[in-house]
């Protein structure tokens, strides 16, 4: 009897073992992984009106692992869709550092647990957070070159600091939008060009130039041309076209302004453009009447706007002028009554238009000159 005693335990023995390893084998790593509590979250945004959007979160967990979970919605059933983390920004594009767990069509989610770059260089939790890098998510294998979703990472993210300015019609009709400056995590600076208006197909370089847009002035920084068809253009900028850095903070406070050209064919044709910086208009103007004078039927006005620099915008309007005709302007001494000699000179009038745009620094005898002085 003792006999069967020993064979019923261990029969019973042998089925619990099975039983554990069972339950063991069916928790996944990802779920055994020990988490620290420290994580972070990065959008992935839909790419090309795939309608696929979500997120991928870091979580820092033990022996140096960071469980890395997309969690996306609409993607369709039963798909597989691959995924990676590439080297460098989403605007630059880059090569894969790290090859993750293709996302389940069903469920919307991969998890995969990282330590290391695809190279087999170990990568931990707090490297990975400052990684600079971004998210691809694609179609299916056979269709890398289609994304679905995508988004920048660790030290490409933004940091929410963002600065935007209008880009208003000049040479073009109908051609107009914004440009907005936004801060990475690393210091650096996302540039993104929206337009209305731009034609299908068209390539329409741009550029900040130095000065303001009524003096005109040279390229200081390059982005990438804007894609007629979507009226888009996005650019990570990290140094200016003479290869020096430049950070989010000189790049909103430079004395600068916006160039969006036609063509590259065609420099000299100005779609859109607008002065950031320390340029930029603030919400004090002052205007006067032009009165007609030795001219019967011309007549107008001068706008005087004030800079975040403390210098002036002043902008001169009148109706009738001869087409063809260029028109000079000045601030006098004295009184128009009394007369007097030429303080400062203003661009001349175009008479086609009926416009002059004139940014004062100074009078014309070199003395610096401030909106409230002129007032």
């Amino acid at each position: 009897m003792k006999k069967y005693y020993h064979l019923l335990f261990l029969m019973l023995g042998i089925a619990g073992s099975m039983l554990m390893q069972s339950c063991v084998d069916e928790q996944s790593p990802a779920d055994a992984l020990e988490l620290l509590g420290n994580d972070r979250t990065y959008p992935l945004n839909a790419v090309d009106g795939s309608g696929i959007s979500g997120n991928v979160v870091f979580e820092e967990g033990e022996g140096g692992y960071t469980k890395v979970t997309i969690n996306l919605s609409g993607t369709p059933d039963g798909g597989a869709h691959p995924a990676h983390i590439h080297f460098n920004s989403a605007a630059e594009g880059g090569d894969i550092a790290i090859s993750l767990e293709p996302v389940n069509g069903t469920t919307g989610t991969s998890v995969t647990l990282v330590n290391q770059l695809d190279d087999g260089t170990h990568i931990n939790y707090q490297t990975l957070s400052a990684f600079e890098g971004y998210v691809n998510v694609h179609l299916a294998y056979g269709q890398l070159e289609t994304v679905v979703a995508q988004g920048d990472i660790g030290g490409n993210a933004l940091d929410g600091n963002s600065k935007s300015y209008n880009l208003l019609t000049r040479d073009v009709d109908g051609i107009s939008g914004t440009i907005l400056f936004e801060k990475s995590v690393g210091g650096f600076t996302v540039a993104t060009i929206n337009l209305t208006g731009t034609p299908d197909g068209g390539s329409h370089p741009a550029h900040i130039h130095a000065n303001t847009a009524a003096e005109g002035g040279g390229i200081l920084v390059s982005f990438n041309p804007v894609d007629g068809t979507t009226g888009t253009s996005r650019t990570i900028i990290r140094n200016n076209d003479a290869g020096q850095p430049i950070t989010y903070e000189e790049i909103i406070s430079m004395d600068g302004y916006v160039n969006v050209h036609l063509s590259a064919n065609d420099l000299g044709t100005i779609v859109a453009q607008g002065d950031i910086g320390s340029n930029e208009l603030t919400e004090n103007f002052k205007e006067y009447p032009l009165n007609e004078l030795a001219v019967p039927g011309i007549s107008g006005s001068i706008i005087f706007k004030e800079r975040l620099s403390g210098f002036t915008l002043a902008s001169i309007q009148l109706d009738n002028t001869p087409e063809g005709g260029m028109h000079p302007a000045h601030i006098h001494a004295n009184s128009a009554a009394e007369g007097g000699g030429i303080i400062v000179s203003f661009n001349p009038v175009d008479g086609t238009s009926g416009t002059s745009e004139t940014t004062i620094r100074e009078l014309d005898n070199g003395q610096a000159l401030t909106y409230d002085q002129i007032l």
